[in-house]
């Protein structure tokens, strides 16, 4: 058992299991470093950059670049680094990014829930989110990368049913039935 990484992917009410890296407001990147059991900064934002919202990844999933899923909470408070919150799925921005080093490009979908208990923004799907929060997301993410090789590309936005079942495809195997 590696942690927080290693929890299952759903709660007993059907949610999905958010670890918050880096809550909203903060200016740097926290990651969880499995090896360590803990969090580590990995850079800053760029100047007059910071997360719009509570950022982390689902429990118990592996995405593309071999590291858990990544989550953005909808939500209007900020919390903690290494709270798990039980969420509901809304949507899913697509985009991929280059490799370093190889001359390849892999998907890095960024999966947008919302904390179950969070009552003043009652939404459902990501389609219901006003046109320019959307945007303002798909512009912090892009801007988020400027300064590194990824050179992220947008590929558009994805509902809760799509969201779901990419989550339940990239749930560890080791840990379905744990």
């Amino acid at each position: 058992m590696n942690g927080l990484a290693d929890l299952p992917t759903f709660d007993g009410e059907g949610n999905v299991n958010v670890v918050v890296e880096a809550p909203r407001g903060s200016t740097i990147k926290l990651v969880y470093e499995p090896d360590l059991r803990a969090f580590k900064v990995r850079s800053a934002l760029p100047l007059g950059l910071s997360y719009p919202f509570d950022w982390g990844f689902i429990t118990g999933t592996r995405a593309e670049d071999e590291d858990p899923v990544d989550a953005l909470l909808l939500n209007d408070v900020s919390t903690y680094p290494g709270v798990v919150i039980g969420c509901d799925v809304l949507g899913m921005l697509v985009l991929d990014q280059e490799v370093d080093g190889e001359a390849r490009r892999e998907i890095n979908n960024r999966v947008v829930v919302r904390p179950s208990w969070e009552r003043r923004l009652a939404y459902a799907d990501v389609s219901e989110l006003h046109d320019r929060v959307r945007e303002e997301i798909e512009q912090f993410f892009l801007n988020v990368t400027f300064f590194t090789s990824k050179n992220a590309r947008l590929l558009g936005w994805k509902g809760r049913a799509e969201a779901e079942a990419f989550v339940r495809a990239r749930q560890r195997a080791d840990l379905v039935d744990a």
